[in-house]
């Protein structure tokens, strides 16, 4: 479990440094990187997008440190 929370933390911050790079200088790494709508760069929109959702469960494990 541990592997896969630290996996999706780090996947979810790489979505969302591309992000930022997108927003502050109209520049997609992952485009850059992997091409325009490829399918691998599709496998990696996706996989963000689902280690975000999962991340959200984080919020549980917060909550229970607080009680």
């Amino acid at each position: 479990m541990k592997f896969l929370n630290g996996f999706c933390l780090t996947i979810a911050i790489i979505g969302a440094l591309n992000w930022g790079l997108i927003g502050f200088f109209d520049f997609n790494l992952v485009s850059a990187l992997f091409g325009n709508a490829t399918a691998l760069s599709r496998i990696i929109y996706g996989l963000v997008g689902l280690c975000g959702l999962y991340i959200i469960s984080f919020y549980g494990f917060l909550q229970r440190e607080e009680a």
